[in-house]
């Protein structure tokens, strides 16, 4: 339960792995002469408010906005921790919380959804990842401070919040109103489509790589060792642990780089190849098609560009999130301490994940959600289609690549997929795809 909590944590909160590092004393105590004048200016606008503002100031308040006004400019995950905070983290952490299941970043002053968790009251009232929340009960948060924004959404199981979203697409914001639960999530369930494993990773917890590794064998088995391929659905995974990752893009490698970690220092550099978990490729033969969307991100898009990368697999859906970077959570005290960015990640190819995400091979708008087509339609990110099929079965890809049948994302409308039994459009065509490959692979033989 304890592993479990802590990715939620990691992963709904930071949106990254985080590591614990003591603080050096000497690193505080040393200052660059060169920008002593710097602090000299800081402590003149200091004296200035102490001296000339309006209302009497508090001495903490004035030191916490510095800091956060320091740690806001580097970047989006990099933040100060203390007080209700810090305190917020370590409950995450050690005894779990209710709240709405949300994981959100601040983009532009503004609270930005990356991805509601699956299952979760934010999922179950139809918040999606890309909305924008501009207000908590009526109250505009937007340019507030993003802890104080997570703080409200939390609360005691079974109380209300409304929340106001802006979804690019429509034309005005709306209301829902969301029921706080207790957070619970199966890590990885999975389901035997037409002999097609379909394995869902909802994060990125303890384990992960082993439960992966079971659940395909469990669907092998209940095929009667007729699996024709896998989807691995990451789709609305914000991440988690780094080392899960790397042992779920190893189930289906037989070598090579899975993903590197470069910081300024060199102790934040890193290399993870595969074979360190497990031997060889666990469905070598067999097509693998990994889902991603704009709420897959970190450890989500480590295990998509690692397959991609070493075109192990065909990356299908849209463009991730583009989480890239490792945040250190560094003590102070026992009542302060710094989330401070030291790394990024890239691909096997050297790509940051943090430049733009991981590009889908082939493009599929959730068209069986109306919103989602409006917004890819406002984004303009329908064209650029790319066919390329992973060779694994030894099916010729111009095969697939000539194939001019219609293709039916551009046909069909919400309501006609649900005529035809379609509530997930993406998971639909990837299952298609597998079965059109299968099919042209028995007529090559």
């Amino acid at each position: 339960m304890r592993s479990r909590l802590a990715t939620l944590a990691r992963a709904g909160l930071l949106l990254g792995a985080v590591a614990m590092v003591p603080v050096g004393t000497a690193g505080l105590a040393a200052v660059d002469g060169r920008v002593a004048p710097q602090f000299a200016r800081l402590y003149t606008v200091y004296s200035l408010i102490k001296a000339h503002y309006v209302d009497q100031t508090d001495d903490e308040k004035l030191v916490k906005g510095a800091i956060d006004g320091m740690l806001s400019s580097l970047d989006p995950h990099s933040s100060y921790l203390d007080g209700a905070s810090l305190e917020r983290l370590r409950t995450m952490i050690d005894g779990g919380y209710a709240g709405l299941g949300i994981s959100v970043v601040q983009e532009d002053g503004a609270v930005k959804v990356v991805s509601p968790m699956r299952g979760s009251p934010a999922e179950q009232a139809g918040v999606k990842a890309g909305d924008y929340i501009t207000h908590l009960d009526g109250k505009f948060i937007v340019d507030g401070d993003l802890d104080d924004a997570v703080a409200k959404m939390r609360g005691a199981a079974g109380t209300q919040i409304k929340l106001t979203i802006y979804r690019p697409g429509r034309e005005e914001p709306f209301d829902l109103t969301l029921t706080r639960a207790v957070i619970t999530l199966e890590p990885v369930t999975s389901k035997l489509e037409a002999n097609v494993a379909v394995v869902t990773v909802n994060e990125f917890s303890h384990d992960v790589g082993r439960l992966v590794f079971e659940q395909i064998q469990k669907q092998r088995a209940a095929s009667g060792n007729r699996m024709t391929g896998v989807v691995l659905d990451l789709r609305s995974n914000p991440g988690g642990e780094l080392d899960e990752a790397v042992a779920l893009s190893d189930l289906f490698l037989s070598g090579g780089t899975v993903v590197s970690q470069r910081g300024r220092q060199a102790g934040e550099n890193a290399v993870y190849r595969a074979e360190t978990y497990f031997p060889g490729d666990l469905v070598k033969g067999l097509p693998v098609i990994v889902l991603i969307d704009a709420g897959s991100a970190s450890a989500s898009e480590i295990v998509a560009g690692a397959l991609q990368d070493q075109h192990r697999a065909l990356i299908m859906g849209e463009r991730s999130f583009g989480k890239g970077s490792v945040q250190t959570m560094i003590p102070i005290d026992s009542a302060h301490a710094v989330k401070l960015t030291t790394a990024r990640y890239y691909t096997p190819s050297g790509r940051s994940v943090q430049e733009g995400g991981i590009e889908p091979d082939i493009r599929v708008p959730q068209i069986s959600d109306p919103d989602a087509r409006k917004r890819s339609e406002k984004a303009l990110r329908e064209s650029d289609l790319r066919r390329h099929l992973v060779n694994e079965k030894g099916v010729d890809d111009k095969k697939l690549e000539k194939d001019n049948n219609p293709d039916p994302r551009f046909k069909m409308t919400p309501e006609e997929l649900t005529e035809k039994g379609i509530k997930d459009f993406q998971l639909w065509y990837a299952l298609q795809t597998i079965n059109r490959t299968a099919t042209l692979a028995a007529k090559g033989k």
